[in-house]
């Protein structure tokens, strides 16, 4: 009876050495600014600064502006820019297919308590590959400064 309980325990030790340890998924990491200007003047200073920085614009969706439009008077504005660059993007995917859930680059604008807001996801830069790092730390500087040169007075 001894020996059953004993193996018993034995195994449940075995199968639990064997199982992964769950990873929690990384947190993701945003840069945002914000402005008094001019809420268009910002979405046309963003269209510029991403072509300046040789991506281009792959959606743009006005979410504020369509709610207005089916009669929510008043809505403020909720706009979402999603951007890419070919050669970045099969960069990335090269090192690492798992990169595709921050494709494409996205940026974020909208109207809070009198200012303009710029926020965009960063790339983690602490993954196990040095390489990939150097990358999303480049990506990250670039994202930071389209969100700058839109917000700039």
């Amino acid at each position: 009876m001894m020996f059953k309980r004993v193996l018993i325990v034995a195994s449940f030790w075995l199968i639990a050495s064997c199982a992964s340890p769950v990873s929690k998924p990384p947190m993701m990491a945003y840069y945002e600014a914000f402005t008094n200007k001019d809420y268009e003047d910002v979405i046309a200073e963003l269209e510029i600064a991403i072509s300046e920085h040789n991506f281009r614009i792959t959606g743009h969706s006005r979410v504020g502006k369509v709610i207005r439009d089916r009669g929510t008077k008043g809505f403020p504005n909720y706009d979402t820019l999603q951007f890419c660059n070919l050669t970045h993007a099969k960069t990335l995917l090269e090192m690492s297919p798992h990169f595709v859930k921050y494709m494409p680059c996205n940026v974020v604008v909208y109207e809070y308590q009198g200012k303009v807001i710029v926020k965009t996801h960063l790339l983690p830069t602490n993954t196990s590959q040095v390489q990939l790092n150097t990358f999303a730390q480049k990506m990250n500087t670039m994202l930071k400064a389209i969100v700058d040169f839109a917000v700039e007075e």
